[in-house]
């Protein structure tokens, strides 16, 4: 008990001169680390309880100590007193019956005869004197010559009458023990008489020898027992932190006061399982009787599940016990853990109200723990449908049994809700799947008088806590409602979804398997909730509108239909991501001569802004393909102008530059059979040869559109009839899974795989290549090339002569009626007429004439020259400058296209 309560003390609340008390005797006697010093103040204080004890102890030993040596002391005076008294009555004994000493004493000089037998006895006796006198007392024998014959101090009566007689006396050689016995005849008349004496010193000087040993024994078994004693102080000063008496009878007290007023009960159990203390809690607690206290914890009216982890000792926190109508909580500690006594101590609390509030307790953090799901899971997506779906499945079964969204239909379009409108039930989740609830999709209109409608007039929510009693929600539907109440929906919840000073819907809580109803704690709870889920239905309401929006510009910017020519069978296909719209793009141009062009590009970012920058892009791209440039021209032009929309959108600050545009352009001509690429930070593309061979075509690659500065190349080769040339954007190859690498290999086995029809190569493109849920657009052009073939072009060399006009004419009125084209022989002569003129009179030899019969029917003059004519009106009286006037208005179309040396000047003419 005095460790127990030497360890507690530290957490005890002491008044102020006790606790300093305290801090003073741990500073003198707990510092340091207990340095014999230390100790040996606080003992030799005096104050301490251990410094009490240590004195006392060693007063004791001391004390004992002197005893002892006083006893050893008087026993050996006693002993000396004794052994003198036998010696001297023995020597005198013995010299009065020795042979002789009777005929002395008749003798007419006894002491003749005497003194020297007196001597020698007294020498070989060891006594201090043998004296031998008649019965009158006159000394014979003295070992001083000089008293010879003088009175004999003593009492000799009782030897004069026959007995002997021994007496202690102060003589003049100190204290000495003296015998007298008489010396009788052979009738018993008494004679003389024989003395012998001996001083206590003499005797007792073996004793007085042995005294130095005993009073060293003594001092070492003093030195012993004062380390013992101080060995025992250092552990109790330990144990009782250096405190007085009085301080541990305050200590102890309070200890005492403070473990019956606590709240909890305390109980201390021994090896053995008997119960050494229990406060006053712990007896009320369980009821234990008054002496209870001895007793085993079996013995003393305890249930058997307490009273098994009482005497069981083993570790225990918080675990629940019923006694009577209480839970009390349970924490048990053994105490041996630190060279304790072996026991236990158990602390014991009523948790039945606690048990209460942590109900409630519980319930208020399930609430907050479904505000903070709705905050992270209300909204994961930018779709109105699925944002309803979110908070209707998060509600289902935590808060409600069944709850239905209902929602403006202009809302779920991206529009402004119409209060006049009819909502449509977005979503509807519970449960089970057989309530009589409106289904979902189901339009419905509110009367005014239902909670729906008074939540989304008057914009607050509304609590019906009994369906069955509330007259204005069953005339919504008289039969349905009553359907409702039979199967179990007894309490409904209204609230409305409002965004600012939108309400967008409303949402209805209902409860069926819990009796109770809904309260107004869970009404706010209601509120909280719908509030959060109404700004993620309204930010998806606003992108379903920009995205419609976005979604209707990109289409409009698209190509909606593949112009007809017939260099190529092309099939494509765009894919949108799921995110938004994005900035990909492609088309396909018709060019002079047969020849079409393929252009895929893509601008970073989704929304109105890529998709209105996609746009400008596409008609550049349109606008400069009409001027017939070779690729790595027409994407140096693009790169300029993309520059000059970023240097315009610096300008504005709620705008943002074109950053990471890139493009590929490619032409092709059926009858070269040539293709030419050049490409602006675009993938490379892929070329599927007639054999089923795939390679990605190692075109240069120029930096993406924007960044100026770099020149573009381009690199140009032949493709057999029937390659299928494959044009793709990143969203095709890239993924956050893995590198692009991966992308363009996977790609690689799909094009290798895929059957020969372009619609074939893009239906299996995309089935092993699109992603579940795509984060950027696709774009996909296969193109497998056709040939123009010999007998549908006809070429010819012009000489530097003004008459081969008319030979060219005339060949050229052959090749058509071969052909079968009389019809455009005219027009055809007054074209080739006019633009082989021109290329004799203002251009360079070589002269060359091509035509060719594809869908029209075109005819081209090359020339050396780089000058282009121009179409002007001539006056009346100018002699030429009609010819250029007179080819546009018999073609179709006609232009200038330039090559690395010269130019052709074209015109094509509709067939049939």
């Amino acid at each position: 008990m005095v460790r127990l309560m030497g360890r507690s003390q530290t957490r005890s609340p002491l008044r102020p001169g006790a606790a300093a008390s305290v801090r003073r005797r741990r500073e003198a006697s707990g510092g340091s680390r207990w340095r014999p010093a230390a100790i040996l103040r606080s003992v030799l204080s005096g104050r301490s309880v251990a410094g009490q004890v240590f004195v006392l102890h060693l007063m004791i030993v001391l004390l004992l100590v002197v005893a002892a040596v006083v006893a050893l002391v008087l026993q050996v005076r006693r002993d000396s007193t004794q052994e003198a008294r036998n010696r001297s009555l023995a020597v005198a004994e013995t010299f009065a019956n020795a042979p002789g000493v009777i005929e002395a004493l008749d003798s007419p000089d006894p002491t003749a005869v005497l003194q020297p037998r007196a001597e020698a006895a007294r020498e070989q006796a060891h006594v201090d004197f043998v004296v031998v006198m008649n019965t009158d007392g006159i000394r014979y024998t003295h070992p001083e010559p000089d008293r010879i014959g003088r009175q004999f101090v003593g009492t000799i009566e009782p030897a004069l009458a026959g007995e002997p007689v021994v007496e202690e006396i102060e003589g003049t050689i100190g204290h000495l023990v003296q015998a007298v016995v008489p010396v009788e005849d052979p009738d018993g008349t008494v004679v003389g008489l024989v003395s012998a004496g001996i001083t206590t010193e003499h005797v007792g000087g073996a004793a007085e020898d042995q005294l130095p040993l005993v009073l060293s024994a003594a001092l070492a078994a003093l030195a012993l027992a004062t380390g013992g004693a101080a060995l025992v102080s250092r552990r109790l000063l330990r144990q009782t932190h250096g405190l007085g008496p009085h301080e541990m009878t305050r200590m102890y007290e309070h200890h005492d006061a403070v473990l019956h007023a606590v709240r909890e009960g305390v109980i201390i159990v021994d090896g053995d399982g008997t119960l050494m203390l229990a406060n006053d809690e712990a007896h009320r607690l369980y009821r234990l009787p008054e002496d209870a206290e001895g007793r085993h914890v079996r013995d003393i009216g305890l249930d058997p599940g307490t009273a098994d982890l009482l005497s069981s000792g083993r570790v225990a926190t918080d675990e629940v016990h019923l006694v009577g109508d209480r839970l009390l909580a349970v924490n048990q500690r053994p105490t041996d853990r630190a060279g304790g006594p072996p026991g236990s101590v158990a602390t014991v609390r009523d948790s039945t109200e606690l048990r209460a509030l942590s109900g409630r307790a519980e319930a208020s953090r399930e609430r907050l723990n479904m505000l903070y799901d709705a905050g992270v899971g209300i909204g994961t997506s930018l779709d109105v449908t699925r944002t309803a779906e979110e908070l209707a499945e998060l509600a289902v079964p935590r808060f409600a049994d069944f709850v239905t969204v209902d929602l403006f239909e202009s809302v779920l379009s991206g529009g402004h809700p119409d209060a006049a409108g009819a909502l449509r039930r977005t979503a509807m989740t519970g449960i089970a799947e057989d309530a009589p609830l409106y289904p979902e999709e189901k339009k419905i209109r509110w009367v005014a008088s239902s909670p729906q409608a008074v939540s989304l007039t008057t914009g607050r929510p509304v609590l019906e806590p009994r369906l069955g009693e509330a007259p204005g929600w069953q005339a919504q539907d008289i039969e349905r409602s009553g359907q409702i109440v039979e199967y179990g929906i007894h309490s409904l919840i209204t609230v409305p979804l409002r965004a600012g000073a939108l309400v967008l819907g409303v949402v209805s809580f209902w409860r069926s398997r819990k009796p109770e109803p809904f309260d107004t704690d869970e009404l706010a709870l209601a509120e909280e909730l719908v509030a959060r889920a109404a700004v993620s239905i309204d930010n998806a309401r606003r992108y379903t509108r920009e995205h419609s929006m976005a979604v209707t510009l990109q289409r409009s910017l698209l190509p909606r239909t593949l112009p007809e020519q017939s260099a190529l069978e092309i099939a494509y296909r765009y894919l949108p991501a799921q995110a938004g719209v994005g900035g990909d793009w492609f088309d396909v141009l018709p060019l002079s001569g047969s020849r079409v062009a393929l252009v895929v590009g893509d601008v970073v970012g989704h929304g109105l802004h890529a998709a209105a920058t996609m746009g400008r892009l596409r008609t550049a791209v349109h606008n400069f393909s009409a001027l017939d440039l070779p690729p790595e021209e027409l994407l140096a032009l693009l790169d300029e102008l993309v520059a000059r929309i970023d240097q315009d959108e610096a300008q504005d600050e709620h705008s943002a530059p074109v950053t990471g545009a890139t493009c590929l352009y490619a032409v092709y001509d059926p009858v070269t059979r040539h293709c030419t690429v050049a490409r602006a930070g675009h993938p490379p593309p892929a070329l599927v040869r007639p054999d089923g061979s795939v390679e990605f075509w190692d075109v240069p690659a120029g930096p993406p559109l924007g960044l100026g500065g770099l020149p573009f190349e381009s690199a140009e080769r032949e493709l057999p009839e029937g390659s299928r040339l494959v044009l793709y954007t990143d969203g095709l190859v890239e993924d956050r899974r893995h590198d692009i690498d991966v992308g363009l290999e996977e790609l690689r086995e799909a094009l290798s795989r895929a059957g020969d029809s372009p619609e074939e190569t893009c239906r299996v493109v995309l089935e092993s290549r699109r992603p579940a849920r795509a984060g950027d657009d696709i774009a996909l052009i296969v193109a497998r090339t056709r040939a123009l073939g010999a007998d549908r072009v006809a070429e010819w060399q012009v000489p530097s002569d003004p008459a081969a006009v008319g030979e060219v004419r005339a060949a050229v009125n052959r090749k058509l009626a071969e052909w079968g084209l009389d019809d455009l022989t005219f027009s055809s002569e007054l074209i080739l007429s006019e633009l082989v003129t021109n290329a004799l009179r203002y251009g360079g030899a070589p002269i060359r004439v091509r035509v060719l019969r594809d869908r029209n029917l075109i005819c081209e003059v090359y020339d050396s020259s780089s000058t282009s004519p121009h179409l002007r009106y001539a006056a009346m009286t100018d002699e030429g400058g009609r010819g250029l006037f007179l080819v546009a208005q018999l073609a179709e179309r006609w232009g200038t296209r330039y090559l690395p040396a010269g130019k052709v000047i074209w015109a094509e003419q509709p067939i049939g």
